[in-house]
């Protein structure tokens, strides 16, 4: 859920799958973390250039997780999971069904689990798929102290 600003501010796919590694690393030092923050990389960058949910989703299933269930599908037995591979492909299926970017949130919540890291993975995609609407944008931004406004800025401002 840390890695969401490399798919934001990569210039390439390459470049994007080295930030995702160099962040994940201090924190996750396995194989699945690495794949799962990569994963989420990549469907951040493909929605910041264009990619439509088919092919954020064909890419997806190609190479990191396999995405042959629905929300429906897993919502009744679905359980807090700590894993990548339990939480990931969940929070790409809350985006690939969603409408808008109200709906992915809502969707990710809407399973149960992990819902703060399912939210910010899914919410991540598709804020660089959606946008964030402005009203909700500025109710977030309100909430923030001036150290953390003033850093949202400067992000903003590159």
């Amino acid at each position: 859920m840390r890695v969401s600003p490399c798919g934001f501010i990569a210039k390439t796919e390459e470049e994007a799958k080295l930030l995702s590694r160099e962040v994940t690393k201090v924190t996750h030092n396995h194989p699945e973390g690495l794949k799962g923050a990569e994963a989420a990389t990549i469907a951040i960058f493909m929605a910041r250039q264009g990619a439509g949910i088919q092919e954020i989703r064909q890419r997806v299933a190609r190479d990191y997780y396999g995405l042959g269930f629905t929300l429906d599908g897993i919502r009744a037995h679905y359980r807090f999971n700590e894993t990548c591979q339990g939480t990931v492909p969940q929070a790409i299926i809350a985006f690939l069904e969603s409408v808008s970017f109200e709906d992915a949130v809502r969707n990710a919540i809407s399973i149960g689990g992990d819902s703060d890291t399912l939210a910010a993975i899914t919410g991540a995609i598709a804020q660089a798929y959606y946008g964030v609407p402005e009203p909700l944008g500025d109710e977030a931004l309100g909430y923030l102290d001036t150290q953390l406004l003033d850093i949202y800025i400067e992000w903003e401002t590159r």
